[in-house]
């Protein structure tokens, strides 16, 4: 399992962090990461981590959101500054290990003045 927490509202120009862990099995090989689903739209990839240290960021937080994370306890984290309105969605966390593709509950992050 995966809990996720963080969202929230906040104002345009802010910040917010996400946080998510896994329960249960703990996997050494994996990559870890979130995603959002605003309204009307599809699900999309907004940052990944591997257990490697390599990450990956959509074009449109790459500046603005940076990932991280602690390998040994399948959790990650995800700083996201200068929010935008675009930003708004309900933001998922993933973890992909071997056969597994884990999901967890998901976050509403909500910027609006």
């Amino acid at each position: 399992q995966l809990q996720a927490y963080g969202g929230g509202l906040v104002q345009p120009g802010g910040s917010l962090r996400l946080s998510c862990a896994a329960s249960g099995n703990i996997f050494s090989i994996f990559v870890m990461g979130w995603y959002r689903q605003a309204p009307g739209k599809q699900r999309e990839l907004v940052a990944t981590k591997a257990n490697s240290g390599s990450t990956n960021y959509a074009d449109s937080v790459k500046g603005r959101f940076t990932i991280s994370g602690d390998n040994a306890k399948n959790a990650v984290s995800l700083q996201m500054n200068s929010l935008k309105p675009d930003d708004t969605a309900v933001y998922y966390c993933n973890l992909r290990a071997g056969s597994y593709d884990i999901w967890g509950q998901g976050t509403l992050v909500t910027v609006s003045s």
